[in-house]
C-alpha cells in the first residue's frame, strides 16, 4: 500500500493571455474546472495504474457524496480524511501563459486541518503538499518516505527541511523548487541532493535527473503536442512512486514516471488523461523500447 499525503483541491485552469505584472491585467482565454490537489492527483494516478493507495487528505462539508468522491470510490482509493464540515474543499486557481509559464494561487480551505491533526505512522508513504509541521511529523515516523515540497515550499522554514531531508529516503521536486530549498538552506544544489538517499529533479519537457549513490543519470522526455502543462509532474511521481513500489528500479521507475506524465499534457486537467497500466507499457515501448522486469516488491 503506497501512503499519500497532501492537498484534495478543486481546480480552476485558465489559460491566459499574458502573466501580467502587479498593477496590471491580462485577459482569460479558456477556463477549466477539474479535480485537483496535488496528492489527490498523485493518488488517482497510481490507482488507475493498479497500485493501492491510501490518500491522507482534507476535504470540507461539501466533498462527501460529490463527484469528486464517486469518483475516488470508484478507483478504490482508501480515504483517510480530516473532515471541516462548516470549511469547502480546497480551491485553487492556474493560469498558465502563452510560453507555459505559471502562476498559482490556492486557498486552504478544509486544508487547515493539517495543523491541527495528529500525523500517522505510515510504512510507504509519499509527502505531498501540506502543511510542513504535518509532514515532518509523517517523515519522522515512516518507514521510506518521499517528499515533495510542491507550491507550499514557501510555508517551509530552514528548519523544517532540515529535520524532513534528515528522515526521508527520496526528494523529488522541479528544477525552480530545488532552487527554492536551496535558497531556504543556504546550500548548493550538489550539497541539497547528497543530503538524500535519492533525488529526482524534473525540468517539464527537459525531461528529469535522478542522482542516486553519488551518480547523476538523465532520464529522456516523452515528447508529446502540450496543451496544458497543469499536472504533469503528479503525474510523473504517480508513475514513479507505482512502479517504485513494484520493485521496479529507480532508473526504470522514472522513465515510467515520464511517460505518465505525457499523458497528463496532452489535456486539460491534472487528472484527466491519466493513463491505466497497458496503456503507459504501449507508450512506454514506442519511445523505450522493451518494457522492464521488476524485483520483489517494496510496498
Amino acid at each position: 500500500m503506497i501512503s499519500v499525503v497532501g492537498h484534495t483541491a478543486v481546480d480552476h485552469i485558465c489559460r491566459v493571455s499574458h502573466l501580467p505584472g502587479p498593477n496590471a491585467s491580462a485577459s482569460i482565454l479558456e477556463r477549466t474546472i477539474a479535480f485537483g490537489g496535488g496528492a489527490a492527483n498523485i493518488a488517482v494516478g497510481i490507482a488507475l495504474l493498479g497500485g493501492k493507495v491510501s490518500l491522507i487528505s482534507a476535504v470540507g462539508g461539501d466533498f462527501a457524496g460529490s463527484a469528486y468522491d464517486s469518483r475516488m470510490k470508484e478507483l478504490d482509493i482508501d480515504q483517510r480524511f480530516f473532515v471541516a464540515s462548516e470549511k469547502h474543499t480546497a480551491p485553487a486557481f492556474m493560469f498558465t501563459g502563452p510560453e507555459g509559464d505559471q502562476i498559482t494561487y490556492f486557498e486552504w480551505g478544509a486544508s487547515c486541518l493539517f495543523e491541527t491533526e495528529k500525523a500517522p505512522s505510515l510504512p510507504f508513504v509519499h509527502m505531498a503538499t501540506a502543511d510542513p509541521g504535518f509532514n515532518v511529523q509523517v517523515a519522522k515516523q515512516a518507514g521510506f518516505a518521499s517528499f515533495d515540497p510542491g507550491q507550499d515550499l514557501h510555508r517551509y522554514t530552514a528548519e523544517h527541511l532540515k529535520v524532513i531531508l534528515d528522515s526521508i529516503d527520496l526528494l523529488i521536486a522541479n528544477h525552480h523548487e530545488y532552487a527554492g530549498m536551496c535558497t531556504t538552506l543556504g546550500i548548493t544544489q550538489k550539497e541539497l541532493v547528497s543530503r538524500v538517499p535519492m533525488a529526482i529533479e524534473t525540468r517539464g519537457g527537459e525531461g528529469a535527473f535522478l542522482y542516486e549513490k553519488g551518480e547523476e543519470n538523465f532520464i529522456s522526455p516523452v515528447k508529446v503536442p502540450c496543451v496544458d502543462p497543469t499536472g504533469a509532474g503528479d503525474a510523473f511521481r504517480a508513475g514513479f512512486l507505482t512502479a517504485y513500489a513494484a520493485g521496479y528500479s529507480s532508473e526504470d521507475a522514472c522513465r515510467i514516471g515520464a511517460v505518465t506524465a505525457s499523458f497528463v499534457v496532452e489535456t486539460c486537467g491534472c487528472q484527466t488523461g491519466l493513463p491505466d497500466w497497458q496503456t503507459m507499457v504501449r507508450r512506454y515501448e514506442e519511445k523505450f523500447g522493451l518494457f522492464p522486469s521488476h524485483g520483489p516488491g517494496r510496498a
